[in-house]
């Protein structure tokens, strides 16, 4: 399949800057692949598609705030650093603005010198491999910002919301967020409100938490003219004994967000013989032709043009009836991307 296969036109406006006002009163678009029909709700109203005996799984991952600011040792060259990966110890895979001011070997400086970053290797695709000295954490929890997708704009006032404590760094963050190193949330999962989740478990749901560290790379349009030469990013996630027991058990696996589908379905092939523990990485590619073995309904945001998200849904409901439903959406004057309305395919 072509790339343009998965391209759209959309007005400028429908790209939501900012969260709705209630977690739950988004938009939600039902799709259900079965009888090809098309409904429209409200977030909370997806209590009433949910059955006793699903298992609803979620994403714990937290969002780092991964931004820091610093500069380049022996001058004032300003140099913005976004941990992207973490790959071992204090070294990290990272975006560098601009990417041409360090070169390897380079060091940079942040907290007035008390944490440094000297650059171990440049990639081709643009990203460094940074390792750092010094209290890197600490550092990030006092001036780290909360990274955003290039699509939301940043003004002087939302800079002081991107640090920890600030309206968009508690927002751009699921309300069961646990586990720190993601650089990107995972956004269908920020409608929920600890209110619905209460609720959906009352109603003899149950809830499973897998960990997947989102990374900007989801963020990635697709370049290659063929979908199949594109190389996906990697992540890493993990999941526990005791949340794939509750998910070999579900009558029906509802997983919520593309993160979610790609660990499950990562670990598809095995599941049945896990009786540990599981730590990975996944650089799992699913576009149109796979064939699911796990998810039978997804909760999902709507996606960027020639996105491999927006591949991933339209593996899972159909290109043509995807391709109508965002049509639709546009229509109705959905709002789209991170923070933006939810789609239920079911």
């Amino acid at each position: 399949m072509k790339t343009s296969d998965f391209d759209y036109k959309f007005p400028e406006e429908i790209i939501a800057q900012t969260p709705a006002e209630k977690r739950d009163h988004s938009k939600l678009m039902v799709l259900d692949r079965k009888n090809r029909t098309i409904d429209h709700k409200i977030f909370y109203e997806i209590i009433d598609y949910l059955i006793p005996g699903d298992v609803l799984v979620l994403n714990n991952t937290k969002v780092l705030p991964s931004n820091i600011v610093g500069h380049k040792e022996g001058g004032s060259a300003k140099v913005e650093v976004l941990l992207v990966k973490n790959l071992f110890g204090s070294t990290w895979e990272c975006l560098v603005k601009p990417g041409k001011r360090l070169s390897i070997g380079s060091r940079a400086l942040f907290d007035d010198g008390k944490v440094i970053g000297t650059v171990k290797n440049k990639l081709e695709s643009g990203e460094q491999i940074i390792e750092f000295e010094g209290d890197l954490y600490g550092y990030m929890m006092r001036q780290g910002e909360t990274p955003l997708p290039p699509y939301i704009r940043k003004s002087k006032v939302e800079r002081r919301e991107l640090k920890v404590g600030g309206a968009i760094n508690k927002r751009y963050q699921t309300v069961y967020a646990e586990k720190e190193g993601a650089s990107a949330a995972p956004t269908a999962g920020l409608h929920f409100t600890y209110e619905l989740l209460k609720k959906i478990k009352e109603k003899g749901v149950e809830i499973a938490y897998i960990t997947l560290h989102t990374g900007l790379g989801t963020f990635k349009p697709v370049y290659t003219e063929n979908i199949e030469d594109h190389q996906i990013h990697t992540e890493n996630f993990e999941l526990s004994v005791e949340e794939i027991q509750k998910i070999k058990r579900a009558k029906r696996v509802v997983a919520v967000g593309t993160t979610t589908v790609r660990t499950l379905e990562s670990i598809a092939d095995r599941i049945d013989g896990i009786s540990e523990d599981i730590k990975g990485e996944t650089g799992i590619y699913i576009y149109p032709g796979y064939k699911f073995k796990i998810v039978d309904a997804m909760i999902t945001n709507f996606h960027t043009p020639k996105s491999t998200l927006l591949m991933l849904v339209s593996a899972f409901a159909g290109k043509d009836f995807i391709m109508e439903a965002y049509t639709k959406a546009i229509e109705k004057g959905y709002r789209f991307f991170s923070f933006g309305d939810a789609m239920l395919i079911l």
